[in-house]
């Protein structure tokens, strides 16, 4: 590849145009931000990894910026993926960050050029200057339409490449015993994204199809395949699970609403939050018993409401464990009816390989299939990998939990002059990350000062103690079970003021949403 030999020097540098991306370049704009974009358009996975029934899991009224409400967010449906692109472009429009954005422009390496070294956690210090007045990253980027290198200089750079697309994340299997040996067809969920509605229907029409995962894009390619197979022609499809997790078909619980549980202040009490007094660790303690009585109580009505004994679908993990890693999902309406009619099957096993004819399992049982297709995820921390600069990519994630430890969601103690966002979950991840992005624009215009690198460090170490407490999935790291704390700290940090509400009864039982979060 030819070298531009030209750099080109600017304040801050975005990488990614998806929802993190261009909610911190509208936080950011007084500085005006050089996004840089792999596509032709914003929207991050939402463009890249959607399927033709993709929808969101949630009303359009949880999903939406601060300062730019859905045109009909009282609408109840969850709205296409189509929807809420043409949402996140609107927004972009409104706000006139279109302009910052590059499309078509992949980065392909990050070059450290500032003063100083990684911290050692040992000796405490302060993290230093956001904006020191000399570039401290080089970033390589190239054009889709050329072959050459441009190289940009930045004080600050803001990682927003996510934690889903880009890179799928493959089962490993034994020599002579993985997808090479297979006649049929094998992709990835990613590579399906790519089929418009007509090719994908081709694709599972009279086939034999596995389904390798449980999650959400697992269920819904299921639902697809068996929709696409209606009729006495028709084939099964087989899902293929290694681990299960609870599904929810509405947001309600014997005629309750779901937010009641845990998406309000009264809920989130009974749960472990960082930073807690000695007399809330015992309260805590004492109201653990509600934890399950709460768990038990959801789980009763997911049992009754939808068949999963019937099908050996029942978790053998308590709900609450799926909820606090955001690994729960909206079962789609008609997903059992077509189990019924025996369109999708269920093939529960801990090790699988291919043969000539499809899968064979450790039980000696055998599954033909025509098209397999691994729902299993991405590697997001592998696309962070590929570009950043030993030794920052060495200390992307925690040694002991495998976790990266970003404070406040956002910040690497270790590594200076960057940030990412969306790289930490909750139940509503549009928020999470207007919010940080909102506390690092705020940050960046020396608002406040971070504490030292140490603090910061001993900080993400509590919540990552948490996680691993309240569930054995801690490592995709989910604030859900205490988001309204750790809102509460970021809004203390920026001088905001931690309760959002009008009166005391809201601030108790209302559920917290984006809007509590509006500048006023």
């Amino acid at each position: 590849m030819a070298r531009q030999s030209d750099m080109m020097v600017s304040k801050i540098g975005i990488i990614g145009a998806g929802v993190s991306g261009i909610a911190v370049a509208k936080q950011l704009s007084n500085y005006n931000p050089v996004v840089f974009e792999a596509s032709d358009s914003i929207g991050g996975v939402w463009k890249s990894c959607s399927y033709s029934s993709t929808k969101l899991q949630s009303p359009r009224g949880d999903y939406e910026f601060t300062d730019f409400p859905w045109p009909n967010r009282d609408d109840p449906s969850f709205p296409s993926y189509i929807e809420i692109l043409d949402y996140l472009k609107s927004y972009a429009e409104r706000f006139d960050v279109m302009k910052y954005v590059m499309f078509n422009s992949k980065v392909v390496e990050v070059r450290f050029v500032g003063g100083r070294e990684p911290a050692d956690s040992g000796e405490p210090g302060e993290y230093g200057s956001l904006l020191p007045g000399l570039p401290v990253w080089e970033v390589a980027v190239q054009s889709k339409q050329s072959d050459t290198i441009q190289w940009y200089a930045f004080e600050f750079l803001v990682v927003c490449t996510g934690k889903y697309g880009d890179i799928p994340k493959i089962p490993e299997f034994p020599l002579k015993k993985g997808p090479e040996v297979f006649k049929g067809k094998v992709m990835h969920s990613l590579d399906y994204c790519k089929l418009d509605k007509e090719a994908a229907t081709q694709l599972h029409k009279g086939k034999k199809v596995a389904v390798v995962g449980f999650k959400k894009s697992a269920i819904d390619l299921a639902l697809e395949c068996a929709e696409a197979n209606q009729g006495p022609e028709g084939q099964p499809c087989t899902m293929v699970v290694r681990t299960l997790h609870w599904t929810v078909p509405h947001y309600w619980v014997w005629g309750l609403p779901f937010f009641l549980f845990f998406s309000t202040r009264s809920s989130q009490f009974i749960h472990e939050r960082p930073n807690q007094s000695l007399l809330r660790t015992m309260l805590c303690l004492l109201l653990s018993p509600m934890r399950h009585v709460v768990s038990k109580f959801i789980e009763s009505y997911l049992l009754h409401k939808l068949p999963l004994q019937k099908y050996g679908l029942k978790p053998d993990h308590p709900f609450i464990e799926d909820y606090a890693s955001c690994q729960m999902a909206i079962m789609p309406e008609n997903f059992f009816s077509e189990a019924d009619k025996g369109k999708i099957v269920f093939k529960k096993a801990s090790k699988w390989w291919f043969n000539k004819e499809g899968l064979e399992f450790e039980d000696n049982t055998k599954v033909e299939a025509d098209v397999v297709i691994f729902a299993t995820g991405f590697d997001g921390k592998r696309k962070l990998k590929d570009i950043l600069p030993d030794p920052f990519c060495s200390l992307l994630e925690d040694a002991r939990s495998g976790v990266m430890p970003l404070y406040r969601g956002t910040v690497h103690p270790l590594i200076p002059n960057m940030a990412f966002l969306g790289f930490i979950e909750s139940v509503a991840n549009l928020h999470t990350s207007e919010l940080r992005s909102i506390w690092l624009a705020r940050l960046i215009d020396n608002k406040f000062k971070l504490p030292t690198i140490d603090k910061m460090l001993e900080q993400v170490s509590k919540e990552i103690e948490i996680a691993k407490r309240t569930t054995r999935f801690y490592k995709r790291h989910c604030i859900s079970t205490f988001s309204i704390n750790h809102s509460d700290e970021i809004c203390e940090e920026m001088g905001w003021s931690s309760w959002r509400k009008n009166n005391m009864l809201s601030e108790a039982f209302s559920p917290y949403g984006s809007r509590d979060y509006e500048l006023k």
